[in-house]
C-alpha cells in the first residue's frame, strides 16, 4: 500500500497515479454533482463527474505526450487550454432565462469548476484541488444562507390585470402592492377595447415570501379586477 501511494503521488504518470488522479476527479465530480441533485438542478452528478474525469483524462494525456514524446517540443498545456475554452459553450446551455430572470448561472460556473477539478487533479496538483473543491462547497451551502438572510433573491415578473371597467391609477396600484413588499417597475402592455384601458401589464419585483391568497383578492375587489395573470 505505501509502495502504491508513493508512486501515485509522485510528479511522474504511472498507472499508480493515474488512478488516483482519476478516483479524485471522480469523487470531486460526484460531490459537486450531489449538491446540485440536492437542490432539483438539473445539471446533476453523471455530468459532472464526466466532466471531472474527462478533464483530468486530457490533462494527463498531455502529460502524457509530453513525457513520451521527449526529444520532440510538445506543450502539456496546450490540450488543457481547450478544455477551459470549449467546456464555455456547456456551460452555456445550463443559463437560461424565464422573462426578465436568469437562472442557471450557478450551475455554469460549477461545470467551469468540475472541469478545473478535474485538470488539477490530472496535474497531479491534489491539495490546491481539494482546497478549491471545499471552498466551493462552502460557498454553495454557507455563503447562500447568508445570502438568503442578508440578501434576499427578488423575482422580476409581469402582472398582468384584466379590468371590467378602466383600468386602476398607477398610484393606487402601487399602493397596494407596495403593502405586500411588491415593487412596481413600469407598464409593461396596455390593451384597449373601445377606447377604454381594459387590460394591463406592469413590470414587478416579487419579494421571496409572498401571499397571493390576500393579493389576489385584495386586487379583484378594490379595482374590479376580473382576471390576473403573474407571468
Amino acid at each position: 500500500m505505501d509502495s502504491f501511494f508513493q508512486h501515485a503521488i509522485g510528479i511522474e504518470l504511472t498507472i499508480e497515479a493515474g488512478i488516483l488522479r482519476i478516483f479524485c476527479s471522480f469523487i470531486a465530480g460526484a460531490i459537486m454533482g450531489l449538491e446540485r441533485k440536492l437542490r432539483m438542478q438539473f445539471v446533476g452528478m453523471r455530468t459532472l463527474v464526466l466532466i471531472s474525469v474527462s478533464s483530468c483524462l486530457i490533462m494527463m494525456l498531455s502529460i502524457y505526450m509530453s513525457q513520451t514524446f521527449h526529444p520532440i517540443s510538445a506543450d502539456p498545456a496546450r490540450l488543457a487550454a481547450q478544455v477551459v475554452s470549449g467546456i464555455g459553450f456547456l456551460g452555456g446551455g445550463a443559463i437560461l432565462r424565464e422573462g426578465f430572470n436568469v437562472k442557471g448561472l450557478t450551475s455554469a460556473a460549477i461545470i467551469w469548476t468540475a472541469a478545473a477539478l478535474g485538470l488539477s487533479f490530472g496535474a497531479g496538483f491534489f491539495i490546491p484541488g481539494f482546497i478549491v473543491l471545499g471552498l466551493c462547497l462552502f460557498s454553495l451551502i454557507v455563503i447562500e444562507v447568508f445570502e438568503d438572510k442578508f440578501f434576499p433573491v427578488e423575482d422580476n415578473r409581469v402582472l398582468l390585470l384584466t379590468c371590467n371597467e378602466k383600468v386602476p391609477v398607477w398610484e393606487d396600484i402601487r399602493k397596494v402592492c407596495s403593502s405586500f413588499g411588491i415593487v412596481l417597475i413600469g407598464i409593461h402592455t396596455v390593451s384597449y377595447s373601445q377606447g377604454i384601458k381594459t387590460e394591463i401589464g406592469y413590470d414587478v419585483r416579487l419579494p421571496k415570501n409572498i401571499n397571493f391568497k390576500e393579493l389576489f383578492p385584495l386586487l379583484e375587489n378594490e379595482f374590479k379586477v376580473k382576471n390576473i395573470i403573474l407571468k
